[in-house]
């Protein structure tokens, strides 16, 4: 019997990651084909250079036809625009421009560029808001991207 789309995926995303990872990603736990916790590094002359953040990646056998649940998992989590402080990412390509494409170390490449491009760090202006109300998953927020720039 073969074995599904998703983990012959993730086989390969995982093998890729272990040997030719980004530049400032490690894996901390990818065990299973359900959640996996990557180490991301603020880029050298940004706002980040010489923090670490944790990313927690959790997979559906969907995937990649469906993006991952992708959030910051606490403490880590940077403070940063698009960034609520209960670790969920405002991020277009996590959600509606999701493209099966994507990987894993493209998705980290986007969120390391996001925070190197952020001029001030800053939480979202409806932090307080947001988390008062937000699911624990950031794939049920109807997201508004109003600030591709940030």
């Amino acid at each position: 019997m073969s074995r599904p789309l998703f983990s012959k995926r993730l086989t390969k995303e995982l093998r890729d990651l272990a040997t030719n990872p980004p530049e400032g990603v490690s894996i901390e736990d990818a065990n299973d084909f359900k959640r996996w916790q990557l180490r991301i590094k603020g880029a050298p002359g940004t706002l980040y250079e010489g923090e670490e953040f944790e990313l927690e990646f959790r997979f559906t056998p969907s995937y990649p036809l469906e993006s991952p649940e992708v959030m910051f998992v606490r403490p880590r989590v940077p403070i940063h625009p698009q960034i609520y402080s209960n670790g969920h990412i405002c991020l277009n390509i996590l959600y509606k421009d999701w493209s099966p494409v994507q990987t894993v170390a493209h998705v980290c490449l986007s969120i390391q560029s996001m925070l190197s491009s952020c001029a001030k760090k800053e939480l979202p202006p409806d932090n307080e808001l947001y988390i008062k109300s937000a699911h624990s998953s950031p794939k049920k927020t109807a997201w508004a991207f109003h600030d591709e720039n940030v």
